[in-house]
């Protein structure tokens, strides 16, 4: 039989002052005395050790998801909405999202396309419930506007029926992202230079193009033209912000998608891993 018994430790602690946060390490003492009860009565010496951490700054993590959402929170309705730029076709709307449950919805969406063809893979949802938290963080950041690019989510809902009620997360059924860009100095298509750091770009009006990204459909709602309508949007979107180019870069292999685009109008100008297609 054998006893281990640990005297004198004193645990970790964290002191904040200021307005930001800051986290000091204080230094933690470890003494241990270590007894062995056997046949033999042998006796250990006490050894004492000691690990100190030195004082560090950590950065603040990111909320990954904001406790104010409800996920319990019903569809609005048009009228609360008020929306002048929106699609209807056949069961569904295509719009903007407004609300930070649809775009936790549509980050959840990219996430299960995105992990659909593994689904029997180990701890598959866990990974999913991640990407979707990283993805909902991408699509706040990009809302703030970086590197001057006019951003947009795009949302698929179900329309209003009479006498039935919907939350967010059963209305959205399908998402993209555009963006409104400006080529480099010396592009033709967005990706034909390679982006270094002293790079310039090129901000006059016969430069400014909407970059499509993030299409995605929920599968239970597939093959109800949600794909092509998203895409009507964002045209109709350029033409009201006077833009004439549309780009979209393709997965080569991915037949659907070729089909999708050359179906509403696309025509691929540069062939690659990622194929670049253009509207124009």
């Amino acid at each position: 039989m054998s006893t281990i018994s640990i005297y004198r430790t004193e645990f970790l602690t964290f002191s904040t002052n200021g307005p930001r946060p800051r986290h000091k390490f204080q230094r933690l003492s470890l003494s241990p005395f270590m007894k062995m009860d056997s046949k033999s009565t042998e006796k250990v010496p006490k050894e004492e050790s000691s690990i100190k951490l030195q004082t560090s700054s950590i950065p603040q993590l990111e909320n990954p998801r904001p406790s104010n959402l409800r996920f319990d929170r019903l569809q609005p309705s048009d009228q609360e909405l008020n929306q002048d730029s929106r699609l209807e076709f056949g069961k569904f709307v295509a719009r903007e999202a407004v609300l930070d449950e649809e775009l936790w919805t549509a980050a959840w969406l990219r996430a299960e396309t995105h992990w659909e063809d593994r689904p029997g893979e180990r701890y598959v949802d866990n990974f999913k419930r991640k990407f979707a938290e990283q993805e909902f963080n991408a699509i706040k950041r990009r809302y703030s506007g970086q590197h001057g690019q006019t951003y947009t989510c795009v949302v698929t809902v179900r329309k209003e029926e009479r006498n039935v009620k919907r939350t967010v997360l059963k209305s959205v059924v399908g998402t993209l992202d555009f963006s409104i860009r400006h080529l480099l100095h010396g592009e033709s298509f967005p990706g034909e230079r390679e982006k270094h750091l002293f790079c310039s770009i090129s901000r006059t009006n016969l430069n400014r193009y909407i970059y499509v990204s993030n299409l995605c459909v929920a599968k239970s709602a597939r093959r109800q033209s949600i794909a092509s309508n998203m895409l009507y949007f964002v045209i109709e979107s350029a033409r009201s912000e006077g833009v004439e180019l549309v780009y979209v870069h393709v997965h080569r292999n991915n037949e659907p998608a070729l089909e999708l685009y050359q179906k509403i109008g696309f025509e691929e100008i540069h062939h690659s891993f990622l194929a670049t297609w253009i509207w124009f």
